[in-house]
């Protein structure tokens, strides 16, 4: 399931999929799984793309939401270590307003041929890379705001492990969906901490 954050939720029904809106920075609890096998940490870094130097600013106006048809969804890049994976994602205004947002992506993972993987979001503001506070964004026109997926590496649930290929997101405030493809996959165990909407294009603490 995709859930959208802060605002009327959105969401995507999949036999497999499971969340919930979030409309304040209170973490929820994080699904615990028992790792029986390991892999290998890996780094992948996104290709080069020409952005701009404008981003997100953290005071709330009364710019309108920020909506997927203003949006762009884009890959940043992942890196993994002692049985976590770090995938970053960046939102770009391409809008030609400034728009406002808050809060929690919804999520859905998808397989190679865009089949929907099981996917459980936990929305929270401390995970095993850092910790990153929601805040109120304002994206100007050719801004960004980001958000990170922790992941785990280790085969973890009875519905196993696989290697998602792209992310389909709901941006807080919205329903509409957006996509992007993740190159040379990302191993996920069905659960992901989700960190809040960040400015810049840097989704890292």
């Amino acid at each position: 399931m995709l859930c959208a954050a802060c605002g009327t939720a959105g969401s995507l029904s999949t036999s497999s999929t499971a969340g919930t809106a979030a409309s304040s920075p209170v973490p929820t609890s994080t699904a615990t799984s028992t790792a029986s096998t390991t892999t290998a940490a890996t780094s992948t870094t996104a290709p080069a793309t020409t952005t701009s130097t404008t981003t997100a600013t953290t005071t709330a106006s009364g710019e309108p939401p920020c909506r997927a048809s203003d949006l762009s969804l884009g890959f940043l890049g992942q890196q993994g270590g002692m049985g976590h994976g770090e995938i970053g994602f960046v939102l770009k205004n391409t809008g030609s307003v400034p728009c406002r947002t808050y809060g929690w992506p919804g999520i859905q993972f998808l397989g190679q041929a865009g089949n929907p993987l099981p996917t459980i979001p936990h929305h929270t503001t401390n995970d095993f890379f850092g910790s990153t506070p929601a805040a109120p964004l304002v994206i100007a026109p050719g801004g960004s705001a980001s958000f990170r997926l922790d992941v785990g590496h280790g085969v973890a649930t009875s519905a196993g492990c696989a290697t998602a290929y792209s992310l389909q997101v709901i941006p807080p405030n919205d329903t509409a969906t957006l996509k992007t493809s993740i190159p040379n996959g990302a191993y996920e165990c069905k659960d992901a901490n989700v960190s809040p909407l960040r400015s810049g294009a840097s989704a890292y603490p």
